[in-house]
């Protein structure tokens, strides 16, 4: 099953239920604020986030999808298999910088992955509070790693059923289990949908107006107690919940008398099974002044309101409901955000997961619409004073005009204690001198970090569409480079398919604010298509709704491009939007100049490459060969690495080999180094002597590098052959019989490190009809992994490979390099060379 939850029951209410059970579990076994699950997906190579405990979605959105090559600990963990800890912030800044910046609380994190012996589904993760060293949560380590290879052995039986683990839905969100600290929960029934009975203790019944000596009843019962236009709510939110699906937060219903009460479901117990109806618990809730110590806040000058773990506000006194211009029928029961839409900024955003993932109080400013407006920034609305103060269950926070208030949010602030008092009595805390942006304070950091990682133009425009969309909540992206003074799509995502064609290649003299944008080095915001019509009449639109963003690339003052951000929806774009926006555009344009530098070098690299590497290969009417190269994928997508056979006297010589690094130079030494051994061995030089004057001639080079070698002079009359082995891996031999060996040479150390440097010369024997695989290291070598396990993997392939018998050397090294390939993330290049004897 693909990861809908569909309709609670079933396959997926199973899912449901094992994913949130997990993420429960996963908060008490690793004492966490905030635990989450990741799963794969339907697209490859990325994981979403199938279960959140702890922080509301909304919060951790940008989240939500990560590509398993990203620098992450939870990429980490599911793309190696191994545990990934991080015990606080210092340690995730030093291993992670960019997931440290982009959560820059205080906090560690563990990250196990969700996997069985043959299967990897995703990852569990704790964000917990920081210890100094990682022995202190040895005990926490285990119990997660429990809960997670429990729930990997649920998965499994999930797929064994016939159904794929995949998700592609937002993440299911659930309470975490309470603290200590008593929550506010008044009233308490239980359905069990097998016999449709209800349960109802005095309280729950008193809150429903349900009469008092119901004390049980059926689900008709509870929903003849709501407002009409809630029933069939309720009934659909039960139902789902009876089968392992419970809602994310606390439904807000209204009694038949117009009360306000909040249904909280509690979430499956762990292991439950929905594949039958199970008991369904929920708290019911009187959102309001119902404790003392709320009827006292009730009082108090300064705005008070509550939120739960997942931004559910529970509770709001008179002033704040004043302050944030909200009915409280609208703001109880409701997440902050979609109760009070001009607080739910990214920048707002990052003060709240600071709160709840540090719990440390945080305080900041906000501008409040004016009336009539629902879009923040709008002119003459009131500059608040907000502070957070976070508890195990509860955040309070606090809300207060602030003086001097002007169209631009004010800088982040610590509220002073004891405020000063407005004529009115209002509590004012004075705004911070100067203007300066609240939102997006790290964004440019962040996308500064991932830039750096960045060597392609199409690098460049993957990490723009991975950081950058997310955080302003953007759709489409298209870059444009600037060649001989026209534009060239570099890279395009969302916008509908051949709509951007007719762009290609306009010149610089062309009216389009693509083209403007880069001409005036002015970025142009439209907030709606209706602004972007009346600016470029006749211009063609991909959307009628929406807005846009046209951002020039200008590096060192040079121009490299555009950047177009395109939006869903009409939205204005705040003055701190626009600055961090633009400078955004700077940090593009540096990294796209020094892609463009690269390409060229790459380019360069690549035809240097093909140019030494051998065209054909020395043949000999005895003896069949095959060579097969393929460039990394990663860094310069050129190496060092090359085969050659050459005639040898009578015989042959076979020849692999290995320069370090990448790039032109690595290509360079190469060429030499092919050449050096080549004239070696047509002068019939013995195998030592080839190697070590190869080894001399590096050393004299003195290109800062160093190579491995493996050389084989084959007489092909009688199948002897003499090898010597400079640091490279050993070759690996299929017997006629289909036997296979790994060769084991004697072996020197590395050429271009030793002059003294001694190479023995070892024997072996190629009879007719047997293979000979000589290859570099990265056929066999994957982080995290040992050598000897690629190399045993090889040698599998190798044994397999001649099946029909009689199957041509060519067809048997496609075989072998099939996987990798196919592999999208090769980290080095690839060399092979297969020979094989027909004898006379």
């Amino acid at each position: 099953m693909t990861g809908s939850a569909g309709d609670g029951s079933g396959t997926s209410g199973r899912l449901a239920a094992l994913l949130t059970g997990a993420a429960s579990d996963a908060t008490r076994a690793a004492g966490g604020r905030v635990a989450g699950v990741y799963l794969r997906s339907g697209s490859p190579g990325l994981l979403r986030l199938a279960a959140l405990a702890g922080l509301p979605g909304e919060l951790f959105r940008p989240w939500w999808r990560l590509h398993v090559d990203r620098p992450f600990p939870v990429a980490d963990a599911h793309r190696l298999g191994v545990t990934v800890v991080l015990p606080n912030a210092t340690e995730a800044m030093r291993l992670y910088p960019q997931f440290a910046a982009g959560l820059p609380f205080r906090f560690g994190s563990l990250n196990v992955p969700v996997a069985t012996a043959d299967r990897s589904f995703g990852v569990l993760t704790v964000l917990r509070p920081s210890v100094p060293d990682v022995t202190e949560i040895v005990t926490q380590r285990e119990q997660l790693a429990q809960v997670a290879h429990g729930l990997a052995a649920a998965l499994r039986g999930l797929e064994n059923g016939g159904s794929p683990v995949l998700w592609d839905e937002p993440p299911l969100c659930v309470h975490p289990a309470a603290a200590d600290s008593p929550r506010r929960r008044h009233g308490s029934l239980a359905w069990e949908p097998g016999d449709d009975r209800l349960t109802l203790d005095t309280r729950a019944r008193e809150l429903l107006g349900l009469p008092h000596e119901d004390a049980s009843g059926t689900l008709a019962t509870l929903v003849s107690a709501v407002a009409a236009e809630d029933a069939r709510r309720l009934t659909a939110v039960l139902r789902e919940a009876a089968h392992g699906r419970p809602p994310p937060l606390p439904v807000p219903v209204r009694t038949r008398g117009g009360a306000l009460r909040l249904l909280d479901v509690e979430p499956p117990p762990p292991g439950a099974s929905p594949d039958r109806a199970r008991r369904v618990g929920a708290a019911v809730l009187e959102p309001g002044p119902a404790a003392p110590g709320d009827a006292a806040a009730d009082l108090l000058p300064e705005g008070v309101f509550c939120l739960d773990r997942l931004g559910v506000v529970v509770y709001a006194n008179p002033r704040a409901l004043r302050l944030l211009d909200v009915d409280r029928d609208r703001l109880l029961g409701r997440a902050l955000w979609e109760a009070v839409p001009w607080l739910g900024r990214p920048g707002h955003e990052d003060q709240l997961r600071g709160a709840l993932l540090a719990l440390e109080p945080v305080h900041f400013h906000a501008q409040r619409p004016a009336a009539g407006q629902d879009r923040p920034g709008s002119p003459g609305g009131d500059l608040l004073a907000l502070s957070v103060y976070p508890g195990a269950d509860l955040l309070t926070c606090t809300v207060v005009t602030a003086a001097s208030a002007t169209d631009t949010p004010a800088a982040d602030v610590t509220a002073p204690a004891g405020p000063p008092r407005s004529a009115d009595g209002d509590a004012v805390v004075p705004a911070p001198p100067g203007p300066a942006p609240a939102a997006l304070p790290y964004r440019p950091i962040v996308l500064a970090i991932a830039l750096t990682e960045a060597v392609t133009a199409r690098q460049v425009s993957a990490v723009v569409m991975q950081e950058l969309l997310p955080a302003f909540g953007g759709r489409r992206l298209a870059i444009y480079l600037l060649q001989e003074r026209h534009l060239f799509l570099a890279w395009e995502s969302g916008f509908p398919p051949g709509f951007l064609s007719p762009f290609e290649g306009v010149g610089l003299d062309a009216r389009l604010p693509g083209v403007e944008t880069l001409t005036t080095g002015r970025p142009l915001f439209f907030d709606s298509m209706e602004q972007l019509q009346a600016a470029y009449p006749g211009i063609p639109l991909d959307s009628t709704e929406g807005a846009r963003a046209f951002l020039p690339l200008i590096a060192s003052g040079r121009p490299v491009g555009s950047c177009i951000l395109g939006f869903d929806r009409p939205r204005s774009f705040s003055t701190e939007e626009r600055t961090v926006l633009t400078a955004l555009a700077g940090l593009i344009a540096n990294a796209m100049e020094k892609a463009q530098r690269y390409d060229t070098e790459a380019a360069l690299a690549r035809g240097l490459q093909q140019a030494l590497l051998p065209h054909r290969l020395s043949t000999h009417p005895w003896v069949q060969t095959a060579g097969r190269y393929l460039p990394g994928t990663e860094g310069m997508d050129v190496g060092g690495d090359w085969y050659d056979v050459v005639e040898a006297g009578d015989g042959l010589a076979l020849v692999i080999g290995d320069v370090q690094g990448h790039g032109v130079q690595a290509a360079a030494t190469m060429g030499q180094l092919r050449t050096a051994v080549r004239a070696f061995a047509l002068g019939d030089r013995p195998p030592e002597e080839v190697v070590a004057g190869t080894n001399h001639l590096l050393i004299d080079l003195d290109p800062g590098q160093f190579a491995s070698c493996c050389y084989v002079r084959l007489d092909p009359s009688t199948g002897r052959a003499r090898a010597v082995r400079a640091g490279h891996p050993p070759p690996l031999l299929r017997h006629a019989d289909g036997r296979t060996e790994v060769v084991d040479l004697p072996g020197g150390v590395v050429l271009g490190v030793d002059p003294r440097a001694h190479y023995p010369v070892a024997e072996l024997e190629l009879e007719a009809g047997a293979v000979l695989a000589l290859y570099t290291d990265g056929l066999v070598e994957r982080p995290g992994t040992d050598i000897d396990e690629g190399i045993a993997a090889l040698r599998d392939a190798l044994a397999r490979s001649d099946v029909p018998a009689g199957r041509p050397l060519a067809e048997i090294a496609d075989l072998l390099t099939a996987t990798a390939r196919r592999a999208a993330d090769r980290p080095d290049d690839i060399a092979l060379l297969l020979a094989s004897r027909r004898g006379p």
